[in-house]
């Protein structure tokens, strides 16, 4: 997928420096640039809390603060000279991830910064906003990964699952462009319903029928948890960039992500490609 619109979500508190990774990978991709400004509301305490005046006067000193933020924002980027929209949103008590998972269906990748990867409150209502509510890419950067999209080394992590080829349908422009791509498969079993008689045959030759560069890598866990195997194997090999796909099933209206996808979540060390 070529991404020509990107979304980044910050919160209204965080400093400037999502915007500036964001604002780098759309100068770098020719991409215009949507800036979703998030104000949490204030924990409630009492069942009528929210009468409180209290409550409603920090409440409007938040809504007041928050246009302020954006008006910052938006004279950042325009001096920039990217093409670009802020938008911003008070979230209510229901949660961020709804208003999140409705302005990410305008967009083509949606990008959390290093800020918000350590934002423990913000985060899950990105991810679940974007992937789960709007079935669109994810694009995580942790603080210290070099943010690109146009990695020269990729790790394509391959299970035969339909999460994972919806991931490398997603990213088949990176992956396109980039050096090489393994296809890293930890524990592959060779079985018609599982990997087919030589794991990660069938989508070497499907990527490289669109031009990639494949290498099949097949690693024994040795006891070791997925999420322990792929970002090692992905640092060691110097890869730019993990392409996954995103594991989870919805419960009580709240989304519950599977060990791997919740381990990459929160202790990414390089930017991570996550589609569900």
């Amino acid at each position: 997928m070529t991404f020509k619109t990107i979304l980044n979500v910050i919160a209204a508190s965080q400093s400037d420096l999502d915007i500036k990774v964001a604002m780098d990978l759309c100068e770098e991709a020719g991409a215009h640039l949507a800036v979703f400004i998030v104000a949490m509301p204030p924990q409630l305490n009492g069942r009528y809390a929210t009468l409180a005046p209290a409550w409603l006067e920090q409440r409007e000193r938040i809504k007041r603060e928050l246009a302020e933020r954006a008006g910052q924002v938006r004279d950042r980027i325009a001096a920039a000279g990217l093409s670009f929209d802020v938008d911003t949103v008070y979230a209510e008590v229901a949660g961020a991830g709804y208003d999140i998972g409705e302005r990410s269906l305008y967009t083509d990748l949606v990008v959390v910064g290093p800020e918000v990867f350590e934002d423990e409150d913000l985060k899950p209502e990105v991810v679940t906003g974007a992937i789960f509510h709007a079935g669109h890419p994810l694009l995580l950067i942790p603080r210290g990964g070099t943010p690109t999209l146009k990695p020269k080394t990729v790790v394509l992590a391959w299970d035969s699952r339909p999460q994972a080829a919806h991931a490398a349908r997603e990213a088949l422009e990176i992956m396109r462009a980039a050096d090489s791509v393994h296809i890293t498969m930890i524990d592959p079993v060779a079985a018609l319903r599982a990997s087919g008689d030589e794991p990660g045959a069938d989508v070497a030759t499907y990527l490289a029928c669109h031009g990639v560069n494949v290498i099949v890598d097949p690693l024994p866990s040795m006891g070791r948890e997925v999420a322990e195997i792929l970002p090692k194997h992905a640092l060691d090999i110097g890869a730019g960039m993990i392409v996954m796909g995103a594991y989870g099933r919805s419960r009580m209206r709240e989304f519950v992500f599977g060990g791997t996808t919740r381990s990459v979540l929160n202790h990414a060390e390089l930017p991570v490609l996550m589609v569900h």
